[in-house]
């Protein structure tokens, strides 16, 4: 895992995906919270994403960003781009992630536009696979962004040439 520490970096975006209302059936009746998702990025290749849950939604949302900040990781581009094709698995949630040409901007729904947005990708394709739950199609999506690899930590895993590697 590369975390990074969100003290060293400028200024941090926050873009909240879900507020969900959550319940818990008690002998008194029912106890009414507020679940929040929120993905953070400071559009320059970091990003994270953090849940929060409390019973009034500003605190959840604040739980969240503070949770988020703390899983914060860094992520490889090409450009405006990501390196290479890549698949994020995270229980029913997958989503395809694909480098796309400079100027063709973010094709993504939902919740992975939040994370490919505020991560500083402007350029990919996507498509979710499976389960289209927020919580994990970004954690699907995040395990994906984590995978890539740019070509010199490849060739220097290989003990080959940068060129060797892109022919």
């Amino acid at each position: 895992m590369k975390y990074v520490n969100p003290n060293t970096l400028g200024e941090i975006e926050e873009r909240v995906v879900a507020i969900n209302r959550v319940t818990k059936v008690v002998k008194g009746g029912r106890r009414l919270r507020f679940s929040a998702l929120v993905v953070v990025g400071d559009r320059d290749g970091h990003v994270g994403f953090g849940t929060g849950k409390a019973q009034e939604v500003p605190e959840a949302i604040r739980k969240a960003i503070e949770n988020a900040k703390r899983r914060m990781i860094s992520i490889p581009r090409t450009g405006t781009t990501i390196p290479h094709e890549v698949i994020g698995e995270f229980c029913g949630g997958r989503v395809l992630l694909k480098p796309a040409t400079a100027g063709s901007g973010v094709a993504a729904g939902g919740p992975v536009r939040a994370v490919v947005e505020l991560a500083g990708i402007a350029d990919v394709t996507s498509k979710s696979l499976g389960s289209n739950t927020p919580i994990n199609m970004i954690t699907a999506t995040v395990n994906g962004l984590m995978q890539l690899k740019e070509a010199e930590e490849v060739a220097k895993l290989r003990g080959k040439s940068v060129e060797e590697i892109l022919g």
